[in-house]
């Protein structure tokens, strides 16, 4: 999928960020606020727009044994070793993707990727804020908090997570971590309650590849040690 039509799906976001535009410069940040919580919702209805990632992070270690389980799958943009019993798409992030294409009772990989630098194009302003790589823009999105917003800029990342973050299960319980590898780092925001257990892998390599791994492990077979074994044979397409 090209960036051309990630922008078209953001349309709609988009629009509610120049409407953002107005209400910033006449009304206060606390009518800012109550304007997203109407649009996308509020800390009560979507819980992780208030949520961010453990102060500490983790530096997993890939797991030799269990990669020697999994099966090298290939697509046009990347390339990735899965569990056997999963399905794999490779497809834009668009919540309701999942529900109308898949039955409940579909063990399902989701995968996304962006090229390094993608991200900056979704909101150039964002480089005066310091920030000039897909790495950067992904950490101030998942550290983005409704409670916190105080300007444009803050507001258009509180969107952009309602919209970057899919289907994980009861958000009131759901943890937000990142992780260090060797050559990847990342957030994964996750569930588990049996019997099903949710994924959502923000994962950036050395050269600021962005891959997006959204796991729906029915029957919970996964745990965050295999989950992060996955992640690191993820790699951009040669």
């Amino acid at each position: 999928m090209t960036n051309n039509r990630m922008l078209k799906f953001l349309t709609s976001s988009i629009t509610l960020i120049f409407c953002l535009l107005f209400v910033a410069h006449f009304a206060g940040r606390n009518i800012l606020r109550q304007y997203i919580s109407y649009g996308v919702g509020d800390c009560k209805s979507v819980p992780i727009l208030c949520m961010q990632p453990d102060e500490k992070a983790l530096n997993p270690e890939p797991d030799k044994e269990y990669i020697d389980t999994l099966v090298p799958q290939s697509f046009p943009k990347m390339s990735i070793m899965a569990p056997k019993g999963f399905n794999l798409v490779q497809e834009l992030i668009k919540r309701k993707y999942y529900k109308k294409r898949h039955p409940d009772n579909n063990a399902v990989i989701y995968l996304l990727y962006q090229k390094p630098g993608a991200f900056l194009k979704l909101y150039p302003d964002v480089r005066k804020q310091g920030i000039n790589d897909n790495y950067e823009f992904i950490r101030r999105l998942m550290y983005a908090n409704l409670n916190k917003v105080n300007d444009i800029t803050d507001a258009f990342f509180v969107i952009m997570k309602s919209i970057f973050t899919p289907d994980i299960g009861q958000q009131n319980i759901c943890r937000m971590i990142s992780f260090k590898m060797v050559d990847k780092r990342g957030f994964v925001n996750y569930t588990m309650v049996k019997p099903n257990n949710y994924f959502d892998c923000n994962v950036l390599d050395a050269e600021g590849n962005f891959f997006k791994v959204y796991i729906r492990d029915i029957g919970g077979r996964l745990d965050l040690n295999k989950v992060f074994t996955i992640l690191s044979t993820l790699k951009p397409a040669e």
